[in-house]
């Protein structure tokens, strides 16, 4: 029996859809009651699919699924109380905003001022109290999306599943989509459970991140924490822009250590994912970790020659050639005055220990 306190659970999950490929493997994952979790990952990672069981539109292969601490395999998906939202929208073209709210409510049998009510709470939720009247076709994208959204939200489930429900909308739209749904969830603390491939949209919207590549969680744990701290390559690679520096493990002293590279420097790093003398091993270090001719004292420092500078407003994206790697990337603030930093020049850079971390041969 799942703990109750565990609002969602996967108990030993598999999953296979010819018998021998398992596209979810021995899956365990608890979602507290409350909680914004997405799934993250690669197409082909497992996250979608992980959804699906959950909705009831995918059976596990073995294990179970519990929510609220009830087993949930057997049960179809229209008797488990969760609300969809797609990336398509799927809203009925042939009905207006209102009686596209008002349709699971219909199907559950409700008195008429009970629908009248939950669809003007549903719509005033996400701010489309005068659009009732109108067709699908006649609202944006973004409005549509929010229609889908009320719809989810009108029969008052326990619990949200959202499939890339903001893929179809532009970049502006996209971003302002990501905090109301933000919002929505905070205002009313329902538990959603959200799959996406873009990472910046993760870390602006969630509680807690799974990363998924190969039907496995990789690494579960807050934003802050999955972007500072990765457990492994495949993790520091897929969360937010990362230089790699690849070599050997030179030395080991308690949680700090020495990787040679394969070009033969010298780094400091912290020890997160290796274990002995002579394992390869490469460095993850965020671009905005980096200083360049800074007069401060850092462990690592190195001349790097500069191949190219991008203006990209806020910061100026700067590749350079260091430790053997001619895409390693700087981001220096667009308030750094140094007539030194052109194409071509010689610059020296530095970075503390505890920003390299050493991880596994990615």
């Amino acid at each position: 029996m799942a703990d109750k306190e565990q609002f969602v659970r996967f108990e030993k999950v598999d999953k296979s859809y010819d018998g021998e490929v398992l596209v979810v493997k021995g899956l365990n994952l608890d979602v507290p009651k409350g909680e914004f979790l997405t799934m993250l990952g690669p197409s082909g990672s497992g996250k979608t699919t992980v959804l699906m069981m959950l909705a009831g539109f995918e059976t596990p292969t073995s294990g179970e699924i519990y929510l609220d601490g009830d087993p949930i395999s057997s049960i179809p998906p229209n008797k488990r109380g969760i609300g969809m939202v797609f990336q398509n929208y799927a809203l009925f073209p042939h009905m207006t905003v209102k009686e596209n709210l008002a349709f699971p409510l219909e199907v559950r049998k409700m008195q008429k001022s009970e629908i009248d009510e939950k669809v003007s709470n549903a719509l005033a939720m996400v701010e489309l109290q005068d659009f009732g009247s109108r067709m699908p076709l006649q609202l944006s994208g973004g409005q549509q999306q929010r229609v889908a959204l009320a719809r989810s939200l009108v029969f008052e489930p326990r619990l949200i599943l959202m499939d890339e429900p903001l893929g179809a909308l532009d970049k502006n739209l996209r971003e302002q989509m990501q905090y109301e749904i933000k919002h929505i969830h905070e205002r009313i603390g329902i538990t959603v459970v959200y799959v996406t491939h873009d990472q910046s949209e993760a870390l602006t919207m969630s509680n807690r991140i799974a990363v998924f590549n190969d039907g496995k969680i990789q690494q579960i744990s807050t934003p802050d924490v999955l972007y500072e701290k990765p457990d492994n390559s495949f993790v520091a690679q897929f969360i937010g822009e990362n230089n790699q520096l690849k070599g050997k493990v030179k030395s080991i002293n308690g949680n700090s250590c020495i990787i040679t590279t394969d070009s033969g420097e010298d780094i400091n790093a912290l020890k997160v994912n290796i274990n002995n003398v002579g394992d390869v091993s490469t460095i993850s270090l965020r671009p905005e970790r980096v200083a360049i001719n800074s007069t401060e004292q850092f462990e690592n420092v190195f001349e790097a020659k500069v191949k190219e500078l991008i203006y990209l407003g806020d910061h100026i994206r700067t590749r350079v050639e260091v430790c053997g790697n001619d895409q390693f990337i700087v981001k220096v603030p667009n308030s750094y005055k140094d007539s030194n930093l052109q194409e071509g020049s010689t610059v020296k850079l530095s970075w503390k220990t505890s920003d390299s971390r050493a991880l596994d041969l990615g």
